[in-house]
């Protein structure tokens, strides 16, 4: 491919933002049409499990950009109807609403949608948080006094938990494995760093299997069945059990489709002018030479800009650049900030270097053959942030306990 006039970008949150944004810092001049879901422009996501829910924050708080900098972008808006098909051969997508739109250049940013439980009913007090409108529902219903179960003790579930216990709420977490935020931190580390919850009065359950849910009044959910046959009484519940990759409209394309669109090491999708970026995007990532796809807020923001770049790069008759990150996220529970640097694959050793969980603060560190995998921090923004750049070289095991013991003692 050479001319590009027109860009089209299928996502309007942070990745696709994000995109058009460098398209413009990169002087593409030609038209560039955002494709939304959601009747709204881009807005933060991460403030939807905390302080949209807390009611501490109102929507406006969470756009991404100011209206006057959205405008000076000249974008396209196409927003309320989603994409559901993508022919690669004649470069056409076709919305929901039925009109259809033609591009030279694409980027795939559609992000994800949650993951329900088996035949979930739409009752009254049933909830998942993905949306605005999604945060707003749940928010009105966490009254003092309400007896909240969440299922799913992952980063937004516990996040859930903690900002309904935060509203006066009896709250309940179930969750199948043996650990929170186990797929993310581990066993050992997910445990110590969810210890500001039973701090805080959270009910924590673990290796629960959900049979279903349990309906009060007619249309009203009333609790959460086990497989055992114990009901766990509530109110209002939560499933947080985790996301699936949002490619059901690239489906029957020339796309290798795989928990993701499966693109190579510059964000490329398999098809020229094709590439993919945030939480739908599974790639190889150099740095770890695996493939990967990772479901957080710093990636789709660099990954948006990555895939605009190599877009321009290659239409341009220039070299896409590999895009190798170390990928970091993070988490407010409580008073606890839990950050996460790098990618923990299960059979890493942890390793507590600086602080104590018995003080709801550390740094752990994670090796593997004698390296540095990963580095978590609960409540230590200034020692954990040092290893990223560690991670991003490489490091061995001897390095990162050498930084760790300029932390130790001071």
């Amino acid at each position: 491919m050479s001319e590009l006039n027109t860009v089209v970008i299928v996502g309007s949150s942070l990745a696709g933002l994000r995109a058009a944004e460098t398209l413009r810092l990169e002087k593409y001049e030609g038209r560039i049409i955002i494709v939304g879901t959601e009747d709204r422009q881009p807005y933060d996501r991460p403030p939807l499990s905390k302080k949209v829910l807390s009611g501490e924050w109102e929507a406006d708080r969470i756009s991404l950009r100011k209206p006057e900098d959205l405008d000076k972008l000249n974008i396209d808006w196409k927003l309320g109807s989603a994409a559901t098909s993508l022919d690669t051969t004649t470069r056409i997508i076709t919305l929901a609403s039925g009109e259809t739109v033609a591009f030279d250049g694409l980027i795939i940013a559609t992000g994800s949608g949650v993951r329900k439980l088996p035949n979930q009913p739409d009752w009254t007090g049933v909830h998942v948080v993905r949306t605005l409108d999604d945060s707003l529902n749940l928010r009105a219903d966490l009254n003092p006094g309400a007896r909240v179960v969440v299922i799913g003790a992952g980063f937004i579930g516990l996040e859930v938990a903690a900002t309904a216990k935060t509203r006066g709420c009896e709250v309940t977490v179930l969750e199948g494995a043996p650990a929170p935020m186990m797929r993310g931190l581990g066993a050992e580390m997910g445990h110590a760093a969810a210890l500001v919850h039973a701090d805080n009065g959270v009910s924590m359950r673990f290796n629960v299997k959900v049979a279903g849910l349990v309906e009060a009044n007619p249309g009203a959910v009333g609790g959460v069945a086990l497989d055992d046959g114990e009901v766990v009484p509530a109110d209002v519940v939560v499933v947080g059990i985790g996301v699936v990759p949002a490619t059901q409209w690239l489906e029957n394309t020339h796309l290798e489709l795989r928990d993701g669109v499966v693109c190579d090491t510059t964000l490329n999708a398999g098809v020229p002018g094709i590439y993919a970026a945030g939480d739908v995007c599974r790639w190889f990532n150099n740095l770890y030479d695996q493939e990967m796809r990772v479901e957080h807020w710093t990636t789709a923001s660099e990954q948006g800009a990555a895939a605009a770049s190599n877009l321009l790069a290659v239409s341009r008759g220039e070299q896409a650049k590999p895009y190798s990150a170390v990928p970091f996220f993070w988490s407010d529970q409580f008073s606890a900030r839990i950050q996460f640097l790098g990618r923990a694959n299960g059979d890493e050793t942890a390793h507590i270097v600086v602080g104590t969980p018995e003080d709801r603060s550390f740094v752990a560190l994670y090796e593997k053959d004698g390296y540095l995998k990963a580095a978590l921090g609960v409540s230590r923004p200034k020692q954990l942030m040092p290893f990223r750049k560690l991670l991003a070289e490489r490091a061995t095991w001897e390095q990162a306990l050498e930084l760790a013991s300029t932390f130790v003692a001071t």
